[in-house]
């Protein structure tokens, strides 16, 4: 399959802190590939070299076939970034943010392409409302969709469901299942394990500046001993109590 990124040998710091060691992996076009890593790890600062924001100090980065530093305008052109908060024009109702975004990247007719966008993304009733009434999984929904006007190959997702509630993230989800079965690479980095679970065709995880591990959910199960069956005593819940005082009481009445 062919390779949307390829990392090797990747480093970076800043003044006297080593964040990437020598950070290796590849993501494949149209899956969905998830960086897992604690806070400070290092996943933002990887994303921003991917995005060509930040450069590399030692190492080679391809995105869609292109060098980050040899081709950095052919890297922009090609992905899109989404970061950790929306990054929409609260003052611009919904279509306006996109027909902005559609104008900035010169297409032919901005309004068909918002009014496609904001239909597949379930926000045509909301189209005329501003950004700042949409609820956090409408912004986030609108950022995503701000983020494929003229239909990069590639996107970035830092974080796209830090701040949001259940029902958020659940739409969020959605939204990124969809994006990778109509071909598009996904690159995820989640700090929520049961994201990258339920979203990711390969898991890596980001640990003191290098890849610790790197598979699909299953190879990474594999590396534990199988799960083993133990018996331990349940402690009754409030509703147990609840239900086993009622019903006594109620033996009692009969």
């Amino acid at each position: 399959m062919e390779k949307t990124i390829e990392v090797k040998g990747l480093q970076k710091s800043f003044k006297d802190i080593e964040v990437l060691k020598g950070v290796d992996f590849e993501v494949k076009r149209g899956e969905i590939f998830a960086l897992l890593g604690s806070n400070g790890a290092g996943k933002t600062t990887t994303v921003k070299i991917l995005a060509t924001l930040l450069k590399p100090d030692n190492g080679t980065v391809t995105v869609n076939g292109y060098d980050v530093l040899a081709k950095a305008d052919n890297v922009r052109q090609s992905m899109s970034l989404t970061g950790q908060f929306a990054a929409v024009d609260e003052v611009l109702t919904g279509r306006e943010n996109l027909v902005m975004i559609a104008k900035l990247r010169h297409l032919n007719q901005p309004g068909q392409v918002a009014d496609e966008l904001l239909k597949r993304f379930g926000l045509s009733e909301a189209a005329d409302r501003r950004a700042a009434t949409y609820s956090g999984g409408m912004r986030r929904r609108l950022d995503i969709a701000m983020s494929l006007v003229g239909r990069p190959r590639l996107i970035f997702l830092d974080e796209p469901t830090t701040g949001l509630d259940p029902e958020g993230r659940l739409e969020v989800w959605k939204m990124v299942k969809e994006l990778s079965k109509s071909g598009t690479t996904v690159f995820l980095t989640t700090q929520y394990l049961d994201e990258a679970e339920q979203l990711a065709d390969r898991i890596a995880i980001l640990h003191q500046g290098k890849i610790i591990v790197n598979g699909t959910l299953a190879e990474l199960k594999s590396l534990f001993p199988p799960a083993k069956v133990e018996y331990v005593e349940k402690q009754p819940s409030l509703e147990d109590i609840f239900l086993a005082i009622i019903g006594k009481k109620e033996e009692k009445v009969n």
